[in-house]
């Protein structure tokens, strides 16, 4: 257990921090499965527009340092052509 008190308040925040992540994190997850789903559904009108969502909560989460800049693209990649392969 940490004794100064500098260190304890570095715990808290840490904490506070991780939990927001996850909860970031999460909302991303259900963002990029809902996408999926609606391709698997062959609905394009909104599998498109969950794509554009998908893209933007991806490349905000990339500059936030959330995930990395390549995860995010290749995600975005994945559902590109997902969406690609169903439009066609």
């Amino acid at each position: 257990m940490a004794r100064r008190k500098a260190a304890l308040k570095s715990l808290r925040k840490e904490g506070k921090k991780r939990a927001l992540n996850k909860s970031r994190r999460l909302f991303l997850k259900s963002i990029i499965n809902r996408c999926k789903k609606l391709i698997s559904l062959k609905d394009i009108p909104a599998a498109k527009k969950a794509y554009t969502l998908a893209c933007s909560s991806l490349d905000k989460a990339a500059k936030k340092g959330l995930i990395p800049e390549n995860r995010a693209a290749r995600k975005k990649g994945q559902l590109a052509r997902l969406l690609s392969k169903v439009s066609t």
